[in-house]
């Protein structure tokens, strides 16, 4: 991707400069270019040979408040400069709120449209086509207190009447059982391709990950008879491949990284074998932060990023490996320290994990901080290309 916008830079900014975010304010820092020292075992060799396929995804999560403001403009300076080709851009965040202005009917109905984070998304995703950056639209679909709350058919209930169910934090949850949900995150999802959106990336496809106890009280009224939460998710996640793919894009499902040796669904609907059968990517959320002591043996999983995620990207590949169509596998990997638990999480830590997921084959991943503040010597500096010109006039 990056190469051919190197060797052609000076005319395509030509052609691009009346366009695009950058059009309006074009951000000039030249240290940001500077190439900085990076340990051996963090960079990949050259090539033996040239070939026409695309770079493998290697994406930043960027959330909506980055994505409409000035703060866009650092992360393009980011990706322009390292290994970094890809945003995780989100479209509907667990708020319930959208990035734009939609013309969805569910979503004007419900006041979606009047918590946007951006009015002038076309611009921006001009500013990303011109820098080469593929965008990645992000969906939420079960956890949107903004739907439940105007929906409240299509939501969760409490046993006792009493209104709507809330997880521990206070937030309602729509009824995954229920097709309408799905099909409202879908039409999002049409209308983030026709936008130009590269791929959709759908999140929170499950049920809550509550206690028995709270679990208990919740009623799912379109639930049927007999009818398990596996089998909600599956119908679910056909709803959406079968309203995306179609249009040419691929469709893509965040799980829990548990999600890979767990023998059951983890109580929320989430089976591996269920995603990346119909997924054209699957990724497994393998932060080392998310894992009890004890997992593989450790005492200490935060402090152990290598291992962690070394342990559960090989079961994932594990648990691939005999399926006869199988989904890629393009891990979300940690890059924030959770509250005061350490180690901090430094560059050290991210390109550890990094190094995992590589040295088993897996070359494509997301970085995921919900701040969307990235440290640039986690990443690769991006190689800039030498061009040799012969001949010429004498």
């Amino acid at each position: 991707m990056k190469l051919a916008r190197q060797a052609s830079a000076f005319f395509f900014w030509a052609a691009i400069a009346s366009r695009g975010l950058f059009a309006q304010q074009l951000p000039s820092s030249p240290e940001t270019m500077r190439l900085r020292g990076i340990e051996l075992r963090y960079v990949l060799p050259d090539p033996m040979f040239d070939n026409s396929q695309a770079d493998p995804i290697k994406a930043l999560y960027v959330n909506a408040w980055a994505f409409g403001s000035s703060k866009l403009a650092q992360l393009v300076r980011l990706a322009d400069s390292t290994e970094i080709n890809a945003f995780v851009v989100d479209v509907k965040d667990d708020t319930g709120c959208l990035l734009y202005p939609s013309e969805v009917k569910v979503a004007q109905d419900i006041g979606a449209t009047k918590c946007v984070r951006t009015k002038d998304v076309q611009s921006r995703l001009d500013t990303l086509r011109a820098h080469d950056i593929y965008a990645i639209a992000r969906i939420v679909v079960a956890k949107d207190p903004l739907l439940a709350e105007h929906r409240p058919r299509w939501s969760v209930q409490n046993r006792d009447g009493s209104g709507l169910w809330r997880d521990r934090i206070g937030t309602a949850w729509v009824d995954a059982y229920n097709d309408s949900v799905w099909i409202y995150s879908a039409q999002l999802g049409q209308e983030a391709v026709r936008l130009g959106f590269n791929e959709v990336q759908f999140d929170y496809v499950r049920f809550p990950d509550e206690p028995k106890e709270a679990m208990a009280q919740a009623v799912f009224a379109a639930r049927k008879k007999g009818e398990t939460q596996r089998e909600g998710v599956q119908a679910g996640i056909a709803i959406l491949v079968n309203r995306i793919q179609p249009l040419g894009v691929p469709v893509t499902f965040d799980i829990f990284g548990l999600t890979a040796s767990a023998t059951g669904d983890l109580g929320i609907g989430q089976v591996w074998e269920d995603f990346v059968t119909v997924a054209d990517v699957v990724l497994p959320m393998v932060y080392p932060s998310h894992y009890y002591k004890g997992s593989y043996g450790l005492a200490w999983p935060n402090g152990e990023p290598y291992r962690v995620v070394r342990n559960a990207l090989s079961e994932a590949l594990e648990r691939s490996r005999p399926l006869a169509k199988a989904a890629t596998i393009r891990p979300y990997l940690q890059a924030f320290t959770l509250g005061r638990r350490k180690p901090r999480y430094t560059p050290h830590e991210i390109r550890e994990q990094i190094r995992a997921a590589e040295e088993l084959g897996i070359e494509t991943w997301v970085l995921w901080n919900p701040r969307s503040v990235y440290q640039r010597d986690s990443l690769r500096p991006y190689r800039v290309p030498v061009v040799t010109v012969t001949g010429g006039a004498q």
